[in-house]
Order: structure tokens, then sequence, then C-alpha cells
């Protein structure tokens, strides 16, 4: 809003040149972000407290964390808040892979709302049935990676790290590949929310990561320099990334051990989509798998733990997903949180350097 506003001042005024640099861009509407987190946050936590929603406690969980009812949940409104704000006034809203990130995040919020209004209700960790939720969850990934396959007539070649050469064509099989890609990661992050602030670091540092990887996918210069795939406009998705980066960062002040409030479903599987349809976008879907190293492993913590105590009546760990069962061990939370963004940190690093050893 504020780019198509002020950037067309340019011709007159030359400082508004400014705007039609993305790098500009972005830095505006992280420190945007950051600021309407730091202006909402305590207004959002009064609100929610009064309002008596508070975090169900997992039945079966640690406990430990039966100190944590009564705390606030559905902080992620926060989050979702901060990031379309800041996006809306500063990225192109022209560009349709904008469009399309914000539409998919807003869509995977809802099913969180829903969720997490369902366990408010109900005084109880169940919401959504499972099968539910994913219905819900593939129905808006179908709707998004349908209209990039076709209207926008987007490739569905893959990129694959460290293999320069190698780009599979997967032709139709694009559509389910990128919806799993959108819902994993959604899921993923969903499933590692459960400490104070530990979702929420590996969620900025895989978001500042793909803001680069945004930026250089759209750059033809750059693209063509460190041998990725180029993407027309997928740079002004680095804006949308920057503003997830401060939107979090703004959350995890109020977030961070011991938590004033909690992401709930509504943050955790919107960010998780975020996630999921950038890297789509970018054509670094693959990649995703290293970025978001530690969602990964929490996810398959769980399928692990599931399938062993199915198959063989016994538990691979004392409590998934992952961070539970550290917990069980003895590890601090405080412990535990920063120990897991130290990894997200070495993953997103690892990432990086992909985009030059081809």
């Amino acid at each position: 809003m504020l780019y198509h506003l002020l950037f067309p001042l340019h011709s007159t005024y030359s400082a508004f040149n400014v705007f039609r640099y993305i790098t500009f861009r972005a830095a505006l509407a992280a420190l945007m972000a950051l600021l309407i987190s730091f202006l909402l946050g305590p207004y959002i936590i009064r609100s929610l407290a009064a309002a008596q929603m508070s975090q169900p406690i997992r039945e079966d969980g640690p406990a430990s964390h039966t100190a944590k009812a009564g705390t606030p949940t559905m902080g992620g409104t926060l989050i979702i808040l901060a990031l379309f704000l800041s996006t809306i006034l500063l990225a192109d809203m022209a560009n349709p892979y904008v469009t399309l990130a914000l539409f998919v995040t807003a869509g995977f919020g809802v099913i969180g709302f829903v969720d997490d209004s369902l366990k408010l209700k109900r005084k109880s960790s169940r919401g959504l049935s499972a099968r539910t939720k994913l219905l819900c969850q593939f129905a808006v990934a179908c709707v998004a990676v349908l209209i990039l396959y076709h209207p926008l007539h987007f490739s569905s070649v893959i990129g694959v790290p460290f293999l320069k050469n190698i780009r599979p064509d997967l032709g139709l099989w694009y559509v389910p590949f990128a919806m799993l890609v959108v819902v994993g990661a959604s899921n993923a992050v969903n499933l590692t929310d459960g400490l104070d602030g530990l979702a929420i670091g590996p969620v900025m540092v895989a978001a500042g990561t793909y803001a680069f990887i945004a930026y250089v996918t759209g750059h033809q210069k750059l693209a063509e320099y460190l041998q990725i795939y180029y993407v027309n406009g997928a740079g002004e998705l680095s804006i949308f990334c920057g503003a997830m980066v401060a939107a979090g960062l703004g959350f995890l002040w109020f977030n961070a051990y011991p938590a004033q409030m909690f992401m709930g479903d509504v943050g955790s599987l919107a960010l998780g989509a975020a996630l999921g349809i950038i890297a789509v976008m970018t054509k670094h879907e693959i990649l995703l798998i290293i970025v978001g190293g530690v969602f990964v492993v929490e996810a398959l913590s769980v399928i692990f733990q599931v399938v062993s105590y199915k198959l063989r009546r016994k538990r691979v760990f004392l409590m998934a997903p992952i961070h539970h069962h550290y917990e069980l061990k003895g590890w601090p939370e405080p412990q535990i949180i920063v120990r897991f963004w130290i990894i997200s940190v070495i993953c997103a690093l690892v990432a990086l350097s992909t985009l030059k050893l081809r």
C-alpha cells in the first residue's frame, strides 16, 4: 500500500526512489512488524486473559507443564497481524507470489483458530480431529498450488541441493508434491510448538534464510551466478519473509521462558504453511528439509514413536515429540530451547552453503 502510494512520487522527489529496492522495503517491513508486535502485544495478552482463553494442558504431557495452566493461548494472532500489516503496506500487492503467501498463511491460520477455539470450548487439548484438520489443510494447499500451476504457469521443475544439473520435472505430479510440502511444513512446526519459544526461534531462522533465497531466486544475474532456478518476481517474497522474522521476534518478547502467552495452532499452523509455500515458490522445496531440520526431527520422532508402538508395543522415546523426551531426561526447559535454536542456525548455514556448493 505504501509502496504503491510513495514509489510513484520518485519522479518528483528522488528520495522516494528507495522504495524500488526490495532490500529497503524488506528492512522497513521488518521494523514495522517489530513495532506492531511491541505495541499490540500487551493488549492482546490482556484481551486473551480477560476472555479466559488459557492454554489447555496436554493430559499425557510432562508433569512440569501443569504450572503453565492459565497462560493465554492463540498468541499467534499477534504474529499474523504484524506480518500481514507490514507486508500489505510495503510489498507489491500486484505480485501474485506475495498474494498467495498471504492467502495460504491466512487459510491455515483460520484452521488453527478453529482448532484452538474447540480446545478452549471443550477445555481439552483435543480440537479438530486429525482427519478434518488434514482435509482442510490439503484443501487450502490445493487451491494455492493449482493457482500456481495453471493460471501462473509455474514450472513443475524442482531443485536438488548440491546437484546443479539435476532438476526433475514432475509434471502434473508437482501439484500433490507441492501440497505435501506445505501441509508437511505446517504440521511439523505445529508439533515443535511445545515449549516456551521453542518453535518461533527456528521459524525466524528459516524465514530469514528464505528471505535471502527469495531475493537471489528473483534476481536473474544472481540466480545465474549461483546456478539456481530463476523465478521472476520471487524477490518480492523477501519482504514477506523479513516481516515474518520481525513479527516472530516481537512475539518472542512475550513468549520467551516463562511465556506470557502461547502461540497456539493459529500461529504454528500458519507459520509452517507460510514457510512451505515460500519454499515452493522459490523452487527450493527439498532444501526446506535442511533449513527446517529441527521441524523434520520433531515430526519424525512422532512418526517413529507411533509406528514403533503399534508394531512392537515399545516406545523409541520417553515421550514424543522429541523435546519432551529431553524434558523427561532432566534437561531444563531453557536448555532444550536454546540448543534447538543453535541446531536450527547450523541447519540454516548448511542450507545456505548448498547455494554455492553445486
